[in-house]
């Protein structure tokens, strides 16, 4: 699995910190932070959780077909980019100790099951974690354990489909 992120390149969390103020406080998350706030889930990624998220980018945003974002950030697809999200979401705090020992335990994969109650299967590539979602998408994990009060956020390079 990706190594521990370095201080410069995601803000770790306080212990009052949640996974929408981490995610804020990093300029990289943009692009989430305002998918989250137009599906209306900041309050309830604010909540005490636990959650693990597969954060996406803003690069891993920009390798959607063009005008993706902005077309799922208008109020008539709410529910649409709502259930993007909550994808990338898995109830229960995840560290990356924990999803390499499934993947072992499982005979090289393992398969986590979203808040939208989709799938995706973590397997290793090499010593990267490596999601694959419904539609057979993948994306790396390039960045483990950044810290929440409520969770875990481990960042990735695609953002993944249900």
């Amino acid at each position: 699995m990706a190594a521990a992120v370095p201080a410069t390149a995601v803000v770790q969390a306080s212990p009052a910190n949640n996974i929408v103020s981490v995610a804020s406080a990093n300029p990289d998350f943009s692009t989430l932070v305002s998918a989250v706030q137009a599906a209306d889930l900041a309050t309830t990624l604010s909540k005490p959780g636990p959650y693990t998220v597969f954060a996406p980018t803003n690069a891993a945003f920009g390798k959607l077909p063009a005008g993706t974002v902005d077309t799922l950030l208008q109020p008539a697809n709410k529910a649409t980019l709502a259930g993007i999200l909550t994808y990338h979401v898995v109830s229960g705090r995840y560290p990356a100790s924990r999803i390499l020992a499934a993947i072992r335990q499982g005979g090289g994969s393992t398969t986590l099951t979203t808040v939208q109650g989709g799938t995706l299967t973590a397997k290793l590539d090499g010593s990267d974690v490596v999601l694959t979602d419904a539609k057979g998408g993948t994306s790396r994990v390039t960045a483990t354990d950044v810290k929440a009060s409520n969770g875990v956020i481990h960042v990735i390079d695609t953002v993944v489909m249900p």
